[in-house]
């Protein structure tokens, strides 16, 4: 039976795969997204690809949306009203008083999730330790709410200071709230986040009750289809910070799949890093709307503990994956001093780029592709034949307006997209003291096989590597997404015998919590980690816990040698000071079973190779590009070439050489030529 169906819905396409355990077949798929109701492009994409039966005997099915993460930047969610501590009223907006743009003078702050007439106070105090300085005012506490009500709020979101140490306040005021008569959702700061720092838990809490009411009715249509269409087994989101949780989860912490979209196609990439004993990886997932890139080091995504959306911070983990509005969708314009730019506008789904004929006229990426012949004979996936006139018409306005050829204009789209998605890579890279020249790139996703050498020779890296599946890549991680609960609580002690102690009853605390939540840990594993610095600093690093089954191991040694190895090759030295703990943080990993790629036997190649004059970027000019379908290639081939598949085109340019990898990848090596 098949156990598992991925999907991930991208800007334009929905991807799907499903993987049959018992038989390793992979089926994959592609569809055009919904953008109005994007449940409706999965369950396109399922009844279209997958068989009845199978989807009736599936396991599992495992989901990655951006639905949250569109609700924020699109500002299109619950009317939130926010209750606070008397005197942090304005904590959203006073932020931590610095610049994300120093040198910018026309910058501007994003405003608030929630304005200031939903902002309110409640008199009451607890203090870091847990105890309570100021009792709260239960009848100015009724004032607010009765205020927010008169709002129309959809929302309410209660973060009121140190709740972390003692949630007593917080649930009396719930309990108001509900006294009230208020029947929608609530979202309190300590069930959000265990950790200190008010703006950054204020900020979370706030997002949550933003995305509450969207994600959770999303889920709810989506689960509902599912079951129409007969599928009995469990169904998965991803989490920002890689794994997956129920679907039931999700609804009651929407803040945690905020990144649920782009995460599939790094857990994949960190399997396939570790599969291929490949240290150190870059990867460049390019869609139809965006580009997300994500550093692969040690078979291991770099995971954060704070993510950053538009500009408000949320605490959770978060895999880093950096994204921009470059894709093939991206739309090419003429600014008003007279320079092309390429995105962050998108065709999208619809009309989608010129060449799909369905409506589009600006050029699109695709549409330069198309016009240079880098996208083979122009058969797409969901049927889409591409339109090579249209894309011509469309890139002469721009062209027109700049005074210069299409074949000019259409190498310029490329080059400057090019240029804006290896900026990207250079801040997971270079700007962090590593060089790129040196790593592999994984390209995938419906245009990342296309943009693969201009990348590569932008960053001035040698090595590719192309996976099975590359245009739905994303969706085949999705199928490795281990079940995962974490939780997290702000502990300041000094790392010593005491303070360990300290940790452990924090950890059995936390991991009692993720019990109630639902872990199960016969079948999970339980894992830990610290977050340490010196004494006297204000960030810390996060470190793994030795622990044997749930138990911390006595010895601090260990633990002190870690944090001052991950100081060492974060800050290039150490310091001779007191090391203190400033939080423990608690996972239960619930694992999936292992899937096995199955290579099949290459094809027979062509009797006759097609070619097609397509541009060529190393030699800058037309030139005769084969045509190969990526089963033929059995041995060493030498570029220029087009490699097509299902689901995604691979462009190879002169001074490339392709062959095929062990477990079903393209290996492309650089010469100079």
């Amino acid at each position: 039976m098949a156990t598992r169906i991925g999907v991930d819905i991208g800007g334009t396409f929905t991807d799907l795969i499903y993987y049959d355990e018992t038989t390793g077949e992979t089926v994959e798929g592609k569809v055009p997204t919904v953008p109005h109701a994007p449940e409706e492009g999965v369950i396109h994409a399922v009844e279209a690809h997958v068989p009845p039966g199978v989807i009736v005997d599936a396991a599992y099915f495992l989901h990655g949306t951006t639905v949250g993460l569109n609700a924020l930047l699109e500002r299109r969610g619950a009317e939130v009203g926010l209750l606070a501590t008397q005197g942090f009223r304005d904590v959203l907006e006073i932020r931590r008083g610095d610049r994300a743009e120093m040198y910018n003078l026309f910058w501007r702050q994003p405003p608030a999730l929630v304005p200031r007439r939903r902002r309110l106070e409640v008199p009451g105090r607890i203090m870091a330790d847990g105890s309570v300085y100021v009792a709260v005012d239960e009848d100015a506490a009724r004032t607010a709410i009765r205020a927010l009500m008169r709002f129309g709020v959809d929302a309410i979101a209660v973060a009121l200071i140190n709740a972390w140490a003692n949630p007593e306040h917080e649930l009396l005021v719930e309990r108001l709230i509900r006294d009230e008569g208020f029947a929608g959702g609530i979202s309190l700061s300590h069930r959000i986040s265990g950790e200190y720092r008010e703006y950054e838990r204020t900020s979370t809490t706030v997002i949550d009750a933003f995305v509450r009411g969207r994600m959770s009715n999303y889920l709810r249509r989506l689960e509902r289809r599912l079951r129409d269409l007969g599928f009995t087994g469990t169904a998965l989101i991803t989490r920002s910070g890689s794994g997956s949780m129920s679907f039931a989860e999700a609804e009651d912490r929407p803040f945690e799949t905020i990144m649920s979209g782009p995460v599939g196609g790094a857990h994949g990439a960190s399997e396939f890093a570790r599969s291929l004993g490949i240290d150190a990886l870059i990867t460049a997932d390019v869609g139809g709307t965006s580009f997300d890139t994500a550093l692969i080091l040690g078979g291991e995504p770099q995971v954060l503990y704070e993510g950053m959306i538009d500009g408000m911070p949320v605490q959770t983990a978060w895999v880093d994956v950096r994204s921009i509005g470059a894709g093939g969708g991206s739309l090419a314009q003429v600014d008003r001093g007279g320079l092309m730019r390429v995105g962050p506008q998108s065709a999208g789904a619809v009309p989608g780029p010129a060449c799909y004929g369905k409506g589009g006229t600006q050029p699109a990426l695709t549409d330069a592709a198309a016009y240079l012949g880098m996208l083979g004979p122009g058969e797409l996936a969901s049927g889409i034949t591409l339109d090579i006139g249209a894309s011509e018409a469309a890139l002469a306005r721009v062209a027109e307006t700049l005074g210069q050829e299409v074949e000019t204009v259409a190498t310029g789209v490329l080059r400057i997209a090019a240029a804006a998605m290896g900026g990207a890579m250079r801040e997971l890279t270079v700007e962090q003291g590593l060089d790129p020249r040196g790593m592999t790139l994984l390209p995938f996703g419906g245009a990342g096989p296309l943009m693969a050498c201009l990348l590569a020779e932008d960053l001035g890296m040698s090595r590719i590597v192309l996976p099975p599946f590359a245009g739905n890549f994303s969706a085949w991680g999705l199928l490795g997404a281990d079940r995962v609960q974490s939780a997290s609580r702000t502990m300041v002690a000094d790392l010593d015998t005491a303070g360990l102690s300290r940790a452990q009853a924090l950890l059995d605390a936390l991991l009692a919590e993720l019990e109630a939540r639902g872990a199960r840990p016969g079948k999970a594993t339980a894992a830990a980690r610290l977050d340490l610095r010196y004494k006297g600093q204000e960030h810390s690093l996060s470190v793994d816990l030795p622990l044997d089954g749930a138990t911390i191991a006595d010895d601090t040694d260990d633990i002190r040698a870690a944090f001052a190895a991950e100081y060492q090759k974060t800050f290039g030295g150490t310091l001779d000071e007191q090391i203190e703990t400033v939080a423990v943080r608690a996972t239960y990993t619930e694992a999936l079973a292992p899937r096995e790629i199955r290579v099949p036997a290459p094809q027979p190649a062509p009797a006759e190779t097609t070619t097609i004059e397509t541009h060529s970027f190393a030699l800058n000019r037309r030139t005769a590009f084969a045509i190969l379908p990526r089963g033929s290639i059995a041995g060493a081939t030498t570029g220029p070439c087009i490699v097509t598949e299902t689901t995604s085109t691979l462009y190879v340019d002169a001074g490339w050489t392709i062959r095929p990898g062990g477990q079903g990848e393209l290996i492309l090596e650089r010469k100079e030529i």
